[in-house]
């Protein structure tokens, strides 16, 4: 197994890569995480509310000893918040780390790069911003999630520009 970039790789057969990624579940849609960037799944948490936080803002958890902001993919989205616990994934970027909250945390798929399809053209640009693409699988389609661009600092600087 090499590491490329954020991606865990094994070769499967010429021009082709294996990528790991982590599934949740947000609403009906079904998403993808590189396993590279999860430094932890901590289920059913429940963040304290930050007072004239962005939207996006899920709350504050205790992780490890210190204070973790949370990302919540919902409110992203533009989906309704969720009531209750939600799954939060602790998520390592050049920007530091953060927890995404999800609604439901799935398995780790193995995806093959000829599955692979980049964002279309008709996309909306607030999605555009979050998503990296998108694997056609049997059970349906996988939406690929890159941490780099959910990371709290950068979407607060989106915010600002």
């Amino acid at each position: 197994m090499s590491t490329t970039g954020t991606q865990v790789n094994r070769k499967e057969k010429a021009g082709t890569t294996m990528v790991e990624m982590c599934s949740v579940r947000v609403g009906q849609a079904y998403f993808g995480v590189p396993i590279t960037h999860i430094l932890e799944i901590v289920g059913s948490a429940q963040p304290k509310p930050v007072p004239l936080a962005p939207a996006f803002v899920g709350g504050l958890v205790h992780y490890r000893g210190d204070v973790l902001t949370t990302v919540s993919l919902r409110q992203l989205l533009g989906l309704p918040a969720k009531e209750g616990r939600q799954d939060i994934l602790v998520l390592e970027t050049a920007g530091g780390c953060f927890g995404l909250l999800v609604d439901a945390v799935g398995e780790v798929l193995t995806v093959s790069s000829a599955d692979y399809e980049p964002n279309p053209s008709t996309l909306d640009e607030r999605r555009r911003a979050l998503f990296a693409g998108t694997y056609k699988l049997k059970e349906g389609l996988l939406i690929m999630l890159d941490p780099d661009r959910m990371d709290p600092m950068r979407l607060a600087e989106g915010l600002a520009a």
